[in-house]
């Protein structure tokens, strides 16, 4: 079974940084797609970006494209979320996810196993 664990969530100023990471374990992800989504209060949870756990091709939502970098360590089995340049409208709980899949995927419902959540908090 599939565990995911997120971590580094935090309270950052507008034009701050931050990293999350997702340690996984439960599996081999080498035929895994690993992906971060979020959810603001009252919104649906969005993609953000996404990786081939194979290989290491991303994804990213044009809305974080040049902001944000997911990398992941195969020797660690983490998968990470750099986050720069931080927004208000970043504001959110972030997800790590795992799809068994071998493309990368951005629909929320092809993942299946998830993280707990960690939340990101953006102040201007």
């Amino acid at each position: 079974q599939v565990q995911l664990v997120e971590s580094g969530g935090g309270l950052v100023q507008a034009g701050g940084s931050l990293r999350l990471s997702c340690a996984a374990s439960g599996r081999t992800f080498s035929s895994y797609v690993m992906g971060w989504f979020r959810q603001a209060p009252g919104k649906e949870r969005e993609f953000v970006a996404a990786i081939r756990w194979s290989g290491g091709s991303t994804y990213y939502a044009d809305s974080v494209k040049g902001r944000f970098t997911i990398s992941r360590d195969n020797a660690k089995n983490t998968v990470y979320l750099q986050m720069n340049s931080l927004r208000p409208e970043d504001t959110a709980v972030y997800y790590c996810a795992a799809a068994s899949k071998l493309l990368v995927v951005v629909v929320a419902t092809l993942y299946d196993s998830w993280g707990q959540g960690t939340q990101v908090t953006v102040s201007s």
